[in-house]
This record gives structure tokens, sequence and C-alpha cells, in this order.
């Protein structure tokens, strides 16, 4: 298990490499549009802002976390959206919402007991796999950022992180969106910035293999199986590249094929 100060370390950085993109930009490209159908580069902040927010309810007063829950029963469709709307502020607001937020929340992920078990959208986590799952997001929401001003962004090691969860999140993968468990394990090779990264039993039939990269692009569903250079072999590992699903919530409408590689 990855010590959480290294996590929040690397959370950190992730956080750093987007607000260096963000942070400089005229007001009027805040208000560009991104591969996130109907966003703007500032409803990308937004929501990670508003994330945050709940994410530190999460940890540190979960009465008020299952309280912001109340919407999403009501709408469940536009939850996600009206949350992100609220954080909405001009660019120099924005920014400084979300570089307190994300310092609170480090803070309270820190301070956590580490056997806590902090409410999610349907699940509970701990503060490791709550800081995880906060560089995923982080992550995948720059890349909407880097994509939408025309950055290509060189992979770092903080993408086994993205890796790990996408391995983790296989079954729930598949169950959200309403198809069996698999009964197949799946064998995970993926070169990375520093090697190989492996995941699963040497022995299995099913694999997946490629860069690591296009695994994470993958599993944030932020480029469609047609544009990444991952082989799936086997019935379990064909059917998951359709499916991988990082994040908690509702399927994903994922990307559309671009018919180009990143």
């Amino acid at each position: 298990m990855v010590d959480l100060a290294v996590l929040l370390a690397d959370l950190a950085d992730e956080s750093a490499d987007l607000d260096a993109r963000v942070g400089p930009l005229p007001d009027a490209h805040w208000a560009r549009l991104t591969p996130a159908d109907g966003w703007t580069i500032g409803h990308q902040i937004a929501h990670l802002a508003w994330t945050d927010h709940v994410a530190t309810l999460s940890a540190t007063d979960p009465d008020a976390f299952f309280a912001s829950l109340a919407g999403s029963a009501v709408d469940p469709e536009h939850f996600v959206d009206r949350g992100t709307e609220e954080f909405l502020a001009p660019p120099a607001e924005l920014l400084a919402r979300w570089r307190a937020g994300r310092a609170a929340l480090a803070e309270a992920l820190a301070a956590a007991p580490p056997g806590a078990k902090l409410p999610w959208y349907g699940t509970a986590m701990s503060p490791v796999s709550m800081a995880t799952g906060r560089i995923m997001e982080t992550w995948a929401h720059g890349q909407d950022v880097a994509d939408t001003l025309g950055h290509r962004r060189t992979p770092t090691e903080r993408l086994r992180h993205i890796a790990y969860l996408g391995v983790r999140t296989l079954t729930h993968s598949f169950l959200t969106h309403g198809r069996a468990a698999p009964a197949a394990p799946v064998r995970v090779e993926l070169i990375s910035p520093s090697g190989i990264w492996e995941y699963g039993p040497s022995d299995a039939t099913d694999r997946v293999t490629g860069p690591a990269l296009d695994f994470c692009l993958l599993v944030t569903q932020r480029r469609h199986r047609a544009d990444l250079a991952l082989v799936a072999t086997g019935p379990v590992a064909d059917e998951w590249l359709d499916v991988a699903q990082a994040f908690a919530g509702p399927p994903g409408i994922g990307r559309q094929p671009s018919g180009a590689r990143p």
C-alpha cells in the first residue's frame, strides 16, 4: 500500500501541473469549451473545486456530506453538473477557491485516522483511497484542459495511481454498465515511464497490454479504445476495454473515436 504522505505529495504535484496551465490564462480563455460536452475550462476547475469540497466534508463532517447527497437522489442525471455550476465564479475567484479547497482537503486527509472509512458516492473509502481518487480526477480533468489548450503532457510516475485504480475497478466497471461481474481474472502489463507495471495473475488467459498512458486515458474515459495502443486478449479483457471506468457514479458516456492516437 502506498503511504498517504506520498499520495498527498503526488496529488499536490498533479494539482500544481494543472494550476500552471490555467493560472496564467487570460480570463476569456476560461470560457473555452473542452472535450467534455458543454464544459468550459472554468467548468473543469469548478468541478475539481466542488469535488474537493465534498471530499473534505466526507473526511471532516459526514453528516454534512450526506446532506449534500440530497440533490443526487432528486435528479441524479444532472447532480454533477449542478454541483459544478454552483462553484463557478470569475477566474481569479475560482482559482483561489480551488487552491484553498485542495489545501483544506490535503489537511483533512492527513488528519484522518488511518482506518477511517470516508463516505463517498455509493461506497466508502479509506484516506489512501480518497487521495488516490483525487489524483485520478485531477489528472483526468487536467487532460481535458491540456487537450483544449493544445498541450501534450509528459507522462509521469503519478500515472501508477490511476493505473492501479483502473485495475481495481474492473468489476465495478462491468456492474456499473449493467453487465455480469467477470469470472476470469485479467493480467495487465503496462509500459510506464520507468519500466513495466504488472497487475493480476501472471498465468491469466485474459490480458491487457500497452502504454500506461493509454490505459489511464481509457479508464478515465478521456479517449476511445480505438484511438489507443492497448491490446486485449480474451473475451473478458476485450469487453473490459469497452466499459472501463475508474470513477464512481453512473456509467460515463466516454468519448467518440477520433481516428488519431494521442
